[in-house]
């Protein structure tokens, strides 16, 4: 999933993804260099992440 397609997925904002979301665990796996580098993100490690955030 790209990073605007996270955002949704965990109804986050698109910066939160970009700024928060590798420091708090979730894994971004970067395409490209520079400005124009692209975050992509594994459904798998999405529902991973999202399954260790739960509460209760």
């Amino acid at each position: 999933m790209d990073t605007k397609q996270t955002a949704e997925y965990l109804n986050m904002s698109v910066t939160w993804v970009y700024r928060d979301a590798s420091r708090l665990g979730l894994t971004a796996y970067k395409f490209g260099t520079g400005r124009n580098a692209k975050l992509q993100f594994k459904v798998s490690d999405v529902d991973a992440w999202a399954r260790q955030q739960r509460l209760g």
